[in-house]
């Protein structure tokens, strides 16, 4: 059985993420507050998530080209 690894290993990629994940919760209409956001909806969360993912496909297809 394989262990998950979600730790982030570039202390500056925590901060990037943390900024992209408050850039997409405002987009989408969420308050996120800083530190714990359990009282999110599986909706609110999905969405930001997605947005997140979104962004990043965008940034990696702008960088391509």
């Amino acid at each position: 059985m394989s262990s998950s690894n979600n730790q982030i290993n570039v202390p500056e990629a925590k901060a990037a993420l943390n900024r992209l994940k408050m850039e997409a919760a405002a987009e989408v209409g969420v308050n996120l507050k800083e530190g714990y956001n359990g009282d999110l909806t599986s909706r609110q969360a999905g969405q930001i998530g997605g947005n997140m993912v979104k962004k990043m496909i965008e940034s990696y297809e702008s960088s391509v080209k």
